[in-house]
């Protein structure tokens, strides 16, 4: 299992972006997966999923400032990881973003807490499995 799940930052104009990931990353065996609408973000902006074996483990999104909106997701096969991420990230000094919990708007199982950095970049920690409950 790899430590990050995605990475997400945004973009000046989501289709401009995506012509040349689609293009640049093809080499790597890296495609588009997913496309989501602006009407299902959270900036209102379109998001375009890269990745390999369908599933997309790098986002570009528009609507926010480049530099603005920059994500990073680590992966954990607990929830109860996702919890002490949480609170040791909020005794560092880190600012709530979303507590604990599911995240039904991805899939039934996405367990998921976030948090900002001292830079104000959104640092997520994620569980994607059913038979880890907390």
């Amino acid at each position: 299992m790899t430590i990050l799940d995605h990475i997400e930052f945004s973009v000046r104009d989501a289709e401009a972006s995506r012509r040349f990931y689609e293009q640049a990353l093809a080499p790597l065996d890296i495609a588009r997966v997913i496309t989501v609408g602006p009407e299902r973000t959270r900036s209102g902006g379109t998001r375009h999923g890269f990745g390999k074996d369908g599933y997309p483990s790098l986002w570009i999104h528009d609507n926010e400032a480049p530099g603005a909106g920059t994500h990073i997701a680590f992966a954990t096969n607990e929830r109860a990881v996702v919890d002490a991420f949480h609170r040791a990230a909020l005794q560092a000094g880190g600012a709530d973003n979303g507590p604990p919990g599911i995240r039904s708007r991805y899939h039934a199982h996405y367990y998921a807490a976030y948090v900002l950095d001292p830079d104000g970049t959104n640092v997520e920690v994620v569980c994607q499995h059913a038979d880890s409950i907390p």
